[in-house]
Parts: C-alpha cells; structure tokens; sequence
C-alpha cells in the first residue's frame, strides 16, 4: 500500500458527529520536524516528487489519493495557515487560518501531476469553498499548493478545464497558491481510513461526500492513471535575442508572437490544415497542440480543445478589449499565441483560438527526424 514508518496508535474512542472532528488526546503537540522548506522531507520517500492538495476532511483526500498507482505515500496534514506548528485543536478551531492538507509522495515515472489533479477532483466539491460536506469553516476549505510555475500552470489549467465541462453547475472555488509551510498532523490522524474503517466508513458515508461524487461523475469516477509521455526532460525551449527573432521570423510572425498581435481569419496558414502532426511554438519549437486535438470552430484561425502538455502553456487576463480575456503564451519563449474560450467541444468545453503566425506545423512523418519522436505514438 505505502511505506509509512510511523508508529501507529490505538483505535480513536470516538468519532463526532461533526465529522473529521476527534475527541483530543492528551498528547495533542504540532509537529517539530524541520520544514524551513515548505515540505517535509524523509529519506524513506527520497527520489519521490512531492504535491500538496486540500479538499476537505484529510482523511478522505489521503485515502483517494493511496488508491492510485504510483502513489507512494500521503500524508495529513496543515498549510496555508499563520502560526508555527499548530495542534489539531488549534486548526478545527479555525484560528489558525490552517486548512486540512494532504501531501502527497508520488512517482513521476508513474503518474504525472496532471494525473493526481484528475483524481483530486473526483474526491470532493471544488465548487464549495466554504468547507467540505458536513465540514465547514475555512479549516475545511480547497486549496492547490504548488511548488512551482509548472504547477500552476497545471492546476489553473486543470480548473478552466474543468470549468467549462459543464460537469458542475458552479464555478469552482479552489485556493490555487503557493506552497508556505505544510506541517504534518498528529500520528493519529494518519492513515485513520486503515486504522478505524468502521468509524471512517459511517463518517464519509454520514457526510454526503460519497453520494455527491456518485452524481457527479457516474461511471467516471474512478480515473484511470495516464501516466507521464516519454519527453525529453533535458530539453529546454527558450527564447532567442530581439535581434535574432527579427531576422528568422517575418513581420507578422514577429509583431503576433512579440507585441501581441492578431492575423487576419481565414486568411492564415492552419485555419484549415487537415493534417496529422503537432503545432510548436514558432520562435522556441516547444511542443504545444496535436492534430488530435484540433477542430473547425467555424471562426477563420486554427483552434484546439487542449494543449499537448499543460505545462507548455501560461495564460493570463488580456484587458485589450475592454472586458477581459483569457491570453494564451508559450511556457518556454512566452510567445504571444492566441486566447483561450469556454465555448468549445468536448471532452474539454475548451477552445484554444490560436494564431498561424505564432506557429509551426510538423507533420507525423516529420516528427522523429525533427527531434518530436516521442509523439509519434499519439499517431498510431
């Protein structure tokens, strides 16, 4: 199942009618371990990349997530709060600005951070940011805790996604922010779904948190782990100097993919292009949209229901038209690409609506001889 060397305690007396909530033991303490660095570290999880989820009750989220492949540990505990080392006392009682987190070790090799985002949303209500089920309080409330740019990237990503899946009937209201602190809760907290299954059992069932996943989702909610696409990990995409980009792109390649501007519909290289291959950025060649995934959106310039890989892709707000829209740029040399709308296909509700000029087609027979060769199994 996992290899937590913790000691466990004995069974807990009693579970209230609260929920998540336990009679306090006397030994009730905050974790001393060091965690300068916003993660726990053991040298019985080294080589493993760490992620930080919150939904509500820690025992719940720990359990959803010990059930996928390549997850080798998860851990209750607390983050995004104000004081140092707080008790479990101190968190239910919402003074701490604490939320129920759960950290969880995984394998890379195995399932990537996209994969533990789509089971992270088949375990609670994103749309309910106020609490959790029979939890409430902001001791209870949603959060993704990202270590870096790439997981922002992903989980904002994710969330639009999602969002526009037409899933849920709200929008979501997910704290998306930057990992501070993550202290781990006390022994008897963790793994309470293997310690107490009856009382864990009545507790999730006596919540409505099963009954909600149930509707929600159907017959998908138990995801299927994808797993990471063989990549070059070493490769970096980078953006060469003004001067450079002058000389090897044209005047409107540069003005789309520099100052942000637009070509003309249905007058553009790829609005139409039918063949099979990907898109990568036309000043880096970073990978960013298949084939697969592209569509006639009817308006003139080349649009996709999602990315090749989250993590090629930023967006932000764009006030150029007054109201705000959603920019969409390439990770690697932050080329200006085109804007992303909640108006496309499924299975994402998405419509990337990109610019030819931004960039660069590479047909399936192409791919391996130009260095793309580990995507030429989506063509197969």
């Amino acid at each position: 199942m996992n290899t937590k060397t913790r000691n466990t305690l004995g069974l807990v007396s009693m579970l209230l009618v609260a929920g998540c909530t336990l009679d306090q033991l006397s030994a009730d303490q905050g974790t001393e371990e060091t965690q300068e660095s916003g993660k726990i570290i053991r040298m019985d999880n080294e080589g493993l990349a760490v992620a930080t989820f919150a939904g509500g009750c820690f025992w719940c989220i720990e359990s959803g997530f010990e059930k996928l492949p390549g997850v080798n540990d998860a851990v209750s505990g607390y983050t995004a709060g104000q004081s140092k080392n707080p008790t479990y006392r101190q968190v239910s009682s919402g003074s701490t600005g604490h939320t129920e987190a759960v950290q969880v070790y995984y394998d890379p090799a195995v399932i990537t951070y996209e994969d533990l985002l789509e089971g992270f949303w088949r375990q609670f209500d994103p749309t309910d940011g106020s609490g959790s089920f029979a939890d409430r309080g902001s001791q209870y409330r949603p959060g993704i805790y990202y270590n870096n740019d790439l997981e922002k990237i992903a989980a904002e990503a994710s969330i639009l996604k999602h969002e526009a899946s037409g899933r849920h009937a709200k929008p979501f209201e997910v704290e998306v922010a930057s990992l501070d602190v993550f202290y781990e809760a006390e022994d008897y907290h963790q793994d309470y779904y293997i310690k107490n299954p009856i009382r864990y059992k009545y507790y999730r069932y006596s919540s409505g948190r099963d009954q909600y996943l149930e509707k929600v989702w159907g017959d998908d909610l138990h995801y299927v782990v994808k797993g990471p696409m063989k990549d070059d990990i070493s490769k970096v995409y980078t953006k060469p100097s003004d001067a450079v980009l002058r000389e090897q792109l044209t005047e409107l390649q540069y003005k789309v993919t520099q100052k942000e501007g637009t070509e003309r519909p249905f007058s553009n290289e790829y609005y139409d292009n039918k063949k099979p291959g990907i898109y990568v950025d036309i000043v880096s060649g970073e990978p960013l949209f298949s084939s697969l995934d592209k569509f006639d959106s009817g308006t003139g310039w080349p649009s996709f229901t999602q990315p090749i890989d989250a993590k090629h892709i930023t967006t932000k707000t764009d006030y150029k038209m007054i109201l705000p829209r959603t920019e969409v740029r390439s990770a690697g040399a932050d080329s200006h690409l085109g804007h992303l709308f909640k108006d496309g296909p499924e299975p994402t509700g998405l419509r990337y609506c990109l610019n030819s000029a931004s960039l660069r087609f590479v047909a399936k027979e192409d791919l391996a001889e130009q260095g793309y060769e580990q995507y030429v199994s989506l063509f197969m």
